[in-house]
């Protein structure tokens, strides 16, 4: 997804497009060489030149950000005199098909089954959680963050016409979920590009450059990242 909020006086620019790319709006590319022609293809993140405003994917994804789990469980004392669980609980996220490498947990750690869409809490995990406000805890809550493919909706090739893909590359104030959601966005943090062509605080490597900075973090109700591309 891509929402573009302040351009200026700017207009899109394109390039051939790599025939072996697959991107969404919101991701970033860069040029590289095939034969002898300049192509447009997502970023590796060492030379980002713009944020991509066309479709080549064979399946969509969206973004789950702070999905809450609470889960009741029983527990015994540990020999910290900590409640902690004697068999493993599973538990189905909202949504199937999940990106195993997009996938966290804060701040229980739990095993996830990335095609079903099912985390599992290990055993030995720590009751963190009071449901009945008993002063005792009964439960176990965590947040997770991930991007999973939406399901019966295949992907789409806005190029196929042209042969083509646009990108934005001017300053410019844009809105997108095209990010990395096993990262944190403080307000005011540097933004660079994953190796995958996502947007990130993570970075990579000292020669990777930064590519803007965040305006607005990705909340629970809505999981985009609001950004001011430099």
């Amino acid at each position: 997804m891509l929402r573009l909020i302040a351009t200026g006086n700017s207009l899109p620019y394109s390039l051939p497009c790599d025939p072996s790319a697959e991107f969404q709006p919101g991701m970033v590319l860069q040029t590289t060489v095939i034969g002898n022609q300049v192509v447009g293809t997502v970023s590796n993140g060492t030379t980002p030149l713009g944020v991509i405003d066309d479709i080549k994917v064979k399946a969509f994804t969206a973004v789950a950000w702070d999905e809450t789990i609470v889960v009741p469980a029983t527990g015994v004392p540990n020999n910290a005199g900590q409640l902690i669980t004697t068999a493993e609980i599973k538990v189905e996220l909202n949504n199937p098909n999940v990106l195993a490498s997009s996938f966290i947990s804060i701040p229980v750690p739990v095993h996830l089954i990335p095609r079903n869409g099912v985390v599992v809490f290990p055993i030995g995990t720590i009751l963190n959680f009071d449901l009945l406000g008993t002063g005792t805890p009964n439960a176990i809550k965590t947040n997770v963050r991930y991007t999973y493919q939406i399901p019966n909706i295949i992907g789409d090739d806005s190029t196929q016409g042209s042969g083509r893909v646009s990108f934005w590359y001017q300053r410019m104030i844009l809105e997108t979920d095209q990010l990395e959601t096993n990262q944190v966005y403080p307000l005011n943090a540097n933004l660079f590009v994953s190796e995958l062509g996502l947007f990130t605080t993570r970075q990579p490597a000292p020669n990777y450059p930064s590519v803007g900075i965040v305006m607005a973090p990705p909340s629970p109700i809505l999981g985009s990242l609001q950004l001011m591309w430099l």
